[in-house]
């Protein structure tokens, strides 16, 4: 082929390739922006709310009593919940947040696919108030009484969402809506949503809280049997959010535990981190407060080194984990599992069809611990003095 007719050729053959990755980049165009400017057909919107029926202004439920359940909304059909709005009296200081629980079950399932203390479920840890801004899910303004999701939630034959108050107050006044996008069908491949609290007071290993090496030596952990676990799935989905909560007893840093993955039955985790702050999208023991919409830090230890609680969330947007049979989602508490803390979480995820959820942590189990504090670090620093024989001149770092 002369050179003038092999230019000729490759620059025909380079704008037929050019125009087909055009087209195929315009075919696969998508993206929150880009489906909001679509025309749909046969949607339509409603709503469940707490609205005064009467047409006065008593815009909310009343007198849900300590040990009752009551539906807030039941949805026939196909559709698609788009938006949640909660808020609730009395305040925190009066009622616990984490001591109401709350349910959502999907397609006429006897069991909830969500169970969660709506606190922490909103993104508020311990019973606090503070204000929690993420793309999934926001906490406030209002220091954090304003309670919002805008998760989707699918269901092909019918929704249920309920709460209970496991609390020893009256919850005088519940504020809600539930908006949905109502259809005849569902599509076949959406997926259902799935939300479980966990929460575990946990133990330190036989050498006690060796961390950083400062009382022994560190231990190796390649198995992760002894993780908190975030989440233990069966069934297929992708894993899309977590936010986890850490309540730390001591000044030691908490968070050189890392992530491990364990997706369809494996016995190795195939994904493992490198420690809490970097699964977290953060560095170098971060205290300070931090919002972007996929990951941050809304409350953090302002206490002495990092005592104190913290909380700490993770949205994957744009990278879920994907599974075909299982997932199990677990983090170390301390490098090796070597701290004492305690631990709660909620993680968000979606699945072929709706699942049951592993047993919920009972009220006793969730039961706020004390802070520690001064006193309690000068009563240690008492103990110490003793066992080094009691001199008045001690400093505190004599071995």
């Amino acid at each position: 082929m002369k050179k003038k007719h092999l230019e000729c050729f490759l620059f025909i053959i380079c704008g037929l390739l050019l125009c087909g990755a055009n087209g195929m980049a315009q075919e696969n165009v998508s993206g929150e922006m880009y489906d909001l400017a679509k025309i749909k057909n046969g949607v339509h919107n409603r709503r469940v709310s707490s609205y005064d029926r009467t047409g006065g202004n008593a815009d909310h439920l009343s007198g849900i009593k300590p040990g009752e359940t009551r539906t807030i909304a039941e949805i026939s059909g196909a559709g698609v919940i788009s938006h949640i709005w909660i808020t609730i009296s009395p305040e925190p200081n009066q009622l616990n947040r984490s001591d109401v629980i709350l349910r959502m079950y999907w397609d006429n399932k006897s069991y909830p696919s969500v169970e969660s203390p709506i606190g922490p479920f909103f993104g508020q840890g311990w019973n606090e108030q503070y204000n929690y801004a993420s793309m999934p899910l926001s906490a406030g303004p209002g220091n954090g009484t304003g309670l919002s999701s805008y998760f989707s939630m699918p269901f092909a034959n019918g929704a249920k969402i309920e709460v209970e108050n496991q609390s020893d107050v009256e919850i005088n006044a519940f504020y809600f809506y539930v908006d949905y996008q109502e259809m005849k069908k569902l599509p076949q491949d959406m997926g259902r949503f799935h939300a479980w609290y966990n929460h575990e007071l946990t133990q330190a290993g036989p050498d006690g809280e060796t961390e950083w090496g400062v009382t022994g030596t560190p231990k190796e952990n390649k198995d992760g049997a002894k993780n908190y676990v975030f989440a233990d799935i069966k069934g297929k989905g992708h894993f899309i959010g977590i936010n986890y909560y850490v309540h730390c007893p001591t000044p030691m840093w908490y968070g050189e535990g890392d992530d491990m993955w364990f997706i369809d039955g494996e016995k190795t985790p195939s994904l493992i981190g490198t420690g809490t702050e970097d699964f977290f999208n953060t560095s170098w023991c971060p205290k300070e407060v931090f919002l972007h919409p996929y990951f941050g830090y809304p409350r953090v230890n302002n206490d002495i080194g990092w005592l104190g609680r913290t909380h700490l969330y993770r949205f994957f947007i744009n990278d879920p984990v994907f599974f075909e049979t299982s997932l199990k989602v677990t983090i170390e508490h301390g490098h090796d599992n070597n701290l004492t803390l305690d631990l709660g979480s909620v993680a968000y995820w979606y699945q072929s069809e709706a699942s049951q959820l592993p047993i919920a942590p009972t009220k006793e189990v969730r039961k706020l611990k004390p802070f520690i504090g001064v006193r309690e670090i000068h009563q240690w620093r008492d103990e110490w003095r003793k066992s080094k024989g009691n001199n008045p001149q001690l400093w505190g770092n004599e071995k």
